[in-house]
């Protein structure tokens, strides 16, 4: 999970970079943060957009999140869960892409009974002692019941929106503490839920009797779990407890370590964003949302 352990093991992965690969990486991220949607545009023949601020009623109050969609038509819609520096503008952008090429996606302040999003400045980092003292506190106050009830108001919210085609599956994706929530909305929305991704997802299998993994049977959805090589090396067991998983449930998965890739490699304003992999995960989900969608 996103806890003080990852953000120092990414500051020693940080120290060990390379000057000419810190410059790199930096140069990348800032470009990233300044264009925002348009660095992530990669889509051929990219659809034409339309991104809205909304506000969605739960019943534990009012979640902040942005819509987008492509202009015209009906789409199938995905549910994204932001890492656990919340809803911004690097994943505004990653939404912009992925309407870009053709689905309806939500992306959700789950911060939202405490605050509004953004809930740290931008260009903040984990890594950072008082952006975590921030974050952690917000983070706490969710469980394996808010991510259902959440799940449960942000479906049905996309279903009813007139860019959503309800004839065909929607997804949910999530990164960082994210991969939980994909989870458990796969599993209680399992006849909705045709595809769950979870990118450097922490917490997914635990000893705890809500452990994400044993709701696997509950689901119908076909997963994505890209797991960051460090995240691995500290629980290599985890890779191989959801494989049997999902092999015993008859659920198609592809689970894979992304060699050199840090807790947190996805977002593109990430401080160990790592291109690349990145991109390689990118593609990964936009093949299974093709052919399971």
């Amino acid at each position: 999970m996103c806890d003080e352990d990852t953000a120092a093991e990414s500051e020693i992965y940080l120290q060990n970079l390379s000057r000419r690969q810190f410059n790199g990486l930096a140069a990348g991220i800032a470009v990233a943060g300044m264009t925002g949607a348009t660095v992530l545009s990669g889509t051929a023949a990219a659809e034409t957009v339309l991104g809205t601020d909304v506000e969605i009623v739960t019943p534990d109050g009012i979640a902040d999140a942005y819509f987008v969609h492509p202009k015209q038509g009906k789409h199938p819609a995905v549910l994204i869960w932001p890492d656990i520096m919340g809803l911004r503008s690097a994943f505004r952008g990653m939404a912009t892409r992925l309407a870009e090429a053709g689905y309806a996606v939500l992306v959700v302040n789950p911060f939202y009974r405490s605050a509004r999003a953004p809930v740290a400045p931008e260009g903040a980092s984990f890594q950072d002692p008082e952006t975590r003292a921030m974050v952690l506190p917000y983070a706490r106050r969710l469980s394996a019941s808010t991510h259902f009830t959440d799940a449960t108001a942000f479906i049905e919210f996309l279903d009813l929106q007139e860019a959503v085609d309800i004839q065909r599956k929607a997804a949910t994706m999530g990164y960082c503490m994210g991969g939980p929530m994909v989870m458990r909305t796969a599993a209680t929305k399992p006849d909705r839920i045709g595809v769950g991704a979870s990118f450097h997802g922490g917490g997914l299998v635990t000893a705890k009797s809500d452990s994400p993994h044993l709701l696997i049977p509950d689901m119908k959805a076909e997963f994505l779990i890209a797991v960051a090589e460090n995240d691995d090396q500290r629980e290599p067991e985890t890779k191989d407890i959801l494989a049997q998983a999902f092999t015993a449930s008859g659920i198609k998965s592809e689970i894979e370590v992304y060699e050199g890739a840090m807790h947190g490699w996805c977002p593109p304003d990430s401080r160990v964003y790592n291109h690349p992999q990145a991109e390689k995960a990118w593609e990964r989900l936009l093949a299974m949302l093709q052919r399971a969608l």
